[in-house]
């Protein structure tokens, strides 16, 4: 081969691989998990703070003391993403009601609303009664939890089991969806 001929061929061999990985490039990403909008990376939070501790008070009394091992605070949507959360709820004299754990969580600190997800479980502290289900919401204008996921609810008087439920924080009035169990009373919901 000449000088210009092997120059000429190296080109080629050049450009077809620029070509392959370009092509290449385009098809992984192509391919790949798209971020949409909705999507937060924990690595812009504004804040992260590392065993936090929130309490949550209405008129100046005490409804819920939240606890996480890592917080990530986002300022324009006013709100914290949690890891392991621990949740204390407070009835209206301030008194302990039940606690909630679970693998993560969402606090809006505006509103005052949480959800959590992942082996989420709350007890309630009069008589241990349990609430297990994978994803939970809290409302504290209207002071109820509930959840669109299978439950499973035991006390000392009753099992329910359901495809979805609303209650009061102290699991004292369940309104289940497609519930099943034994024992005690729960209301059925107007559908």
């Amino acid at each position: 081969m000449t000088r210009s001929t092997e120059h000429g061929a190296r080109s080629g061999i050049g450009a077809s691989c620029s070509v392959l990985l370009a092509l290449f490039m385009f098809t992984a990403c192509r391919n790949g998990t798209t971020v949409t909008a909705t999507q937060a990376p924990l690595d812009s939070a504004d804040q992260v703070l590392v065993g936090m501790t929130h309490f949550v008070t209405e008129t100046g009394i005490q409804r819920a003391r939240v606890q996480a091992d890592t917080a990530y605070f986002f300022s324009p949507t006013q709100r914290a993403e949690l890891r392991t959360v621990h949740v204390t709820f407070y009835d209206l004299n301030g008194a302990a009601t039940s606690t909630l754990t679970a693998r993560e969580g969402t606090h809006h600190w505006r509103t005052g609303d949480m959800e959590a997800r992942g082996n989420v479980v709350v007890v309630r502290n009069r008589d241990g009664g349990t609430m297990r289900t994978e994803a939970m919401k809290y409302s504290q204008a209207r002071n109820e939890v509930s959840s669109d996921s299978a439950f499973v609810f035991d006390a000392p008087d009753r099992h329910v089991e359901g495809d979805g439920f609303t209650s009061d924080p102290e699991f004292r009035n369940i309104t289940a969806k497609s519930p099943h169990g034994t024992g005690g009373q729960f209301i059925l919901p107007n559908e």
